[in-house]
Parts: C-alpha cells; structure tokens; sequence
C-alpha cells in the first residue's frame, strides 16, 4: 500500500475542496517545476523552451523559483495540462497555479507576469506544445508613452480552519498516509503510517505549521499540504523521473533521465550511462532462461565493478538481490524469473547521497513492470565484448597479482609476502577467500590459509639438495596476473648458489621472469621444488639485466614452514622429466594469489 503513495506525493494537493471559487476566464498557468536556484530555474527554462514556445520563469519567494507555460484561460490549461501528463511531456507533478501565486519574472526577459483575468487574443497564431492542443500564444503588449508601474502581488487567500477540514476530509486512505510520509520526512511525525489524523499526526501537522510561519492549527490548507509536498519532492529536483518503457528489452520502469541516459545495448544488459556531472548509471537486465541462467548471472554479476563487495547478498528460486557499497558508489539490483524470462534493473549511485538514492530506488522498485519483449542475446557490440568487460561492463580488478603453490593437504598456500602485504582480502584462483596465518618479510616468503578446506590437485614436494650451477630449472607462475587461466612454465637455469651481493639466503637465476610470477615454485629437471620465485626490486635507482632473477632457498623455506608448525612433503631428485609432465605437475599446484583492496 505504502509503495503506491510516492507516485501520488506530487499531485496530492489537487484533491480536496478548492480555495476559492475561479472565474471561467481567470488566467492560469501550468507550473511544471520547481527550483532552488536561480540558475537551476534558468536551465529548466532553457531545457523547456526547445519544446515549448511559451515558457516563463518566476521567482516564488522563499528562495525558490519556478518554470510555467502559458498563460491560459482555466478552462484551457485545464484540457492541455490533461493532454501533456497523458503524452508524458511534461513531469508528473505538473499542475495549474493562478497568476497570484508568482513573484517577478526572470524570463522572458523584462515580461511582466499577467496579473487579470483577459481574453486571450482569438487573432493570434497558436503555438502548440508538443503533444498539447489550445496553447494560445502570449497577448502582445500594446505599445505605451511610458511603462506602467508594476502593480503589487495581490495576498494569496487561503482556507479558513473550517474550509481545510473539508478539504481534508475529501483525501483517501492513501493520501493522508501521504502526508504522514512527508511529515516523517521533513523530522515532525515519528508514529506509524496509518492515515489516521491523530493526536501524534495532528501535533505534527502544528509543528510544521509553526516552522514553515504558518498558523499552527494542526489541519493544513490545500496550499500547506501542496507546500509541504513541494518540500518533500524537493530533493528530487533535477531528476526528471519519467516512466521509461522499453520493448526491445521488456521493461517499463521509471527512471532518472535527469541523472542517466541511454548508452547501448550488451545483453543481457541495456546501459544507461551518466548524464551530466553526476556519476550515476543503471541497468535494464533481460534475457531468456531458466533456473541455471539465473544462479549463471548472480555469480556473473558480483564480478563486476558496480556490485562492491561490501553487501547483502539475497538469493531465491525465482530472483535475487544484490547489494554493495564502497567510499565511491552504492549498488542495488534486483532479478526475477518469470515464464522463461529474467527480468530485472540495478542503480548504481554516487555515495553520500543516500536520501535522494533511496527515493529514487524506491520509485525504481514500485514502478517496475515486465512487458512483451526480452532483450535478444546477440545484442552484442565489438566494444563491450574484452577479457576485463562483462557486456560492456568492467569486472573487478585485484590490486596486483602474484602466483603461489600448494603445500599441503588442506590447500595451505606458499607465496611471496610483497604480493599479500596490505590487501583487504585474498582469493586462490579467484574464487576462493585466504588470509595470511604467517610471514617474514626478511625471507619475502607467507603463508595463507584458505577459509574453507581445499583438495588440491597437486602438493609440492621439497628438495632440500641444492642442484648444480647451470643445471636447468624451471618456474611455474601466472604471468599475465590471471588473463590465462592456467600457470605458465618459463624455463631457465640456475646461475648461483648466492645473490649478487653473496646473500646466502637466495640463489639467482637465469630466467626472464614476470611480476605475476613471484612467490611461483622453482622446479628442478625432476619436478621437485627447489625454491619459490622472489620478486625483483628494482625500486631504486638500479635496473638488473634482463634474465637475472632470484629465488628463496629450499632449506630456508623449511626453516619458515617448521616455524609455523608445516610438515611439508620431502621429495628427492630424481631424472628429468618430460616437459608436457613437469607443466601438468605445475598445473595441479600452483595458484593465482590475487589482492584486493
């Protein structure tokens, strides 16, 4: 019930007993917004005027400024306004205003607001709005020795106590909930929203009379509750939420047009990109399938960039809702199956700015309509379709890669500790959630632990006995950070038993090695390890040849692992082994070590 009343906040103030009876002639004009600013007004105007011939800004006191068409006689704005909400041509909570209500006019430039009723002139070439019929032109002033002098604003007469508590007993159910959800808003109503006018409503009602310097008599005018209304939809100013319906996709759905626009289709996805300075996006989610599809997209989804990671997470049999949020953006989306169709949208929006978000959303959400059509999946375009895109839409980076090996049965993880230090989080393979449990920087070596057991494939097995100088090893690393999804073998030999300087905890290397290859296993012919592949530092202001790497020693990373109370597996060298074996051997233990921030 309460998920209608949003839609109804803007135009509630028109239902009720009117304030005061109108001359079939009076002249009235359509406001159709509303701003806090002058130059906010100014845009508005310039926005409207590309569609309209008739456009006028007034500033309507309070520091606010509003934009209308006309001006009309009643009877006419009465049928056009009718027409332009039916074409959605002009916003939602668009409605008549007298001629009283208006201050001075800021555009045209140097027109004066029509103050009388008049006759609109019969002679005069209309300039239909778009959409619209009986949009009569502006009277042309005649011509005078000297301008008149602008006449006063007559006082606006509103209701007496008596007239708004007709008025108010005219409002359903719904609307007065309305009004309540407004007080809420504005910090005055903190009781249930149940439409019933009570004690706790009425003093409500008071205090907001009393802030906004009216007469505190705890039942509003048509003009308070329209005012009231006007500050409740306030924040939304600039959003230009319109019912958005599209066949190609299936979907109806208000949206904020203001904020975003139509970018291009990448099924299962149309995208909105942002519009202005505002870094807002959404999505229409549509395609054809089944229950796997489904559960197919929720794991798909929580790769990308727009879902954060920090979130609830809510799965059922015929939908899902994902949630995230960071220090840069806050994600909300929501999927259903219905009849072999997913169907479903995400906002994504700037944070710190959560009460205008969650207004929106909320209008996302009640709006919401699955029509006729489903977004066909070869909507596809060369431009959305990378390794690091998901139609369109960029997955998630880690802050750096690394590689590692398994060293025991449990799926423990030896990897270098430049790769893991400071990350947020770690994953194995890019599923699997780790936390560092040892480290030591002095050696570059740490040990991770996944969160849940692993069975892993293959389990390296140590050779403490150094091999000769020259004798050919082998590393096994994720070179390009996880674009291959399997490790990569760089062959090689060992070129000393000692670092340049003669540091007796590395041997160096002649391997052209990458930065996605550190903390990989060093293999002899034999397939034992012999070491773990170090990082190279090259921070300072010396560069080392290509081919020169280095490696921590075997016997010292037993020392680390014995530490940590780790029995790793001791193997024994033995012949070479072909090269198609010695990759699958590295293939069944080493790991893609990825941080995250």
């Amino acid at each position: 019930m309460i998920s209608r009343l949003i839609a109804l906040l803007a135009v509630i103030w028109l239902w009720g007993v009117p304030v005061q009876a109108q001359a079939p002639d009076d002249i009235v004009y359509i406001q159709v917004q509303a701003r806090t600013s002058l130059t906010g007004a100014q845009d508005g105007v310039r926005d409207f005027a590309e569609r309209f011939e008739n456009v006028n800004g007034f500033a309507l006191g309070g520091g606010w400024y509003g934009v209308a068409l006309g001006p009309y006689r009643r009877d006419e704005a009465t049928q056009l306004l009718a027409d332009l909400l039916r074409a959605r041509q002009v916003p939602a909570d668009a409605y008549i205003e007298d001629t009283r209500a208006y201050g001075q006019q800021f555009w045209p430039i140097g027109a004066q607001p029509a103050r009388a009723p008049q006759p609109v002139p019969q002679t005069a070439s209309p300039a239909p709005a778009a959409g619209g019929t009986g949009n009569q032109a502006r009277p042309e002033p005649q011509a005078q020795a000297e301008p008149p002098a602008p006449e006063p604003a007559p006082e606006i007469v509103d209701e007496t106590p008596r007239e708004a508590r007709a008025s108010e007993r005219a409002l359903d159910r719904d609307q007065r909930m309305a009004l309540q959800i407004a007080l809420q808003w504005a910090g005055f109503y903190n009781a249930g929203i149940d439409g019933a006018f009570g004690r706790g409503t009425r003093r409500a009602m008071q205090d907001w009379q009393r802030a906004n310097g009216f007469e505190p008599t705890g039942v509003l005018t048509t003009l308070q509750r329209a005012e009231l209304l006007r500050q409740y939809n306030a924040v939304l100013d600039g959003m230009d939420l319109q019912v958005y319906a599209d066949p190609r996709a299936g979907i109806s759905i208000e949206l904020p047009l203001g904020a975003v626009a139509f970018d291009r289709y990448e099924a299962p996805f149309a995208l909105f990109g942002p519009r202005g300075e505002l870094q807002a996006r959404a999505l229409l989610i549509s395609q054809p399938g089944d229950r796997n599809t489904l559960n197919g997209l929720y794991e798909i989804m929580q790769t990308l960039e727009i879902v954060p990671i920090e979130g609830a997470r809510e799965r059922r049999r015929d939908g899902f809702v994902l949630t995230g949020a960071n220090d840069r953006i806050v994600s909300h989306t929501e999927v259903r199956l219905l009849r072999g169709e997913i169907k479903g949208f995400s906002l994504i929006w700037p944070a710190g700015d959560e009460e205008r978000r969650s207004r929106i959303l909320t209008r996302m959400q009640d709006s919401f309509t699955v029509i006729d059509g489903v977004l066909d999946p070869a909507a596809v375009s060369d431009d959305g379709q990378t390794v690091d895109l998901v139609s369109g839409l960029k997955i998630r980076q880690p802050r750096q890669t690394a590689s590692g090996f398994f060293i025991d049965s449990v799926g423990r993880v030896l990897t270098s500790s430049a790769g893991v230090e400071g990350c947020a989080r770690v994953t194995l393979n890019g599923v699997h959630e780790a936390r560092v449990v040892a480290s030591d920087a002095a050696l570059g070596l740490a040990v991770l632990r996944p969160e849940e057991r692993l069975a892993p494939r293959g389990v390296a097995a140590f050779n403490a006995a150094a091999p000769r100088i020259q004798a050919e090893i082998a590393v096994a690393g994720f070179s390009f950070g996880g674009v291959l999804t399997a490790p990569t073998l760089t062959f090689g030999t060992l070129a000393d038993l000692r670092g340049l300087a003669g540091e007796e905890d590395v041997k160096r290397l002649q391997l052209a090695s990458l930065p996605g290859d550190a903390g990989g296993p060093v293999f002899d012919a034999g397939g034992a390890v012999v070491g773990m592949l170090l990082p190279r530092d090259e921070s300072g202001s010396r560069v080392l040849p290509e081919g020169v790497s280095f490696a921590a020693k075997t016997d010292r990373i037993l020392e680390f692992l014995g530490r940590q109370g780790l029995n790793p597996v001791a193997g024994e060298s033995a012949g070479a082994i072909a090269p198609e074996d010695l990759t699958a051997l590295a293939a069944d233990m080493t790991v893609l070590v990825s941080c995250w921030d």
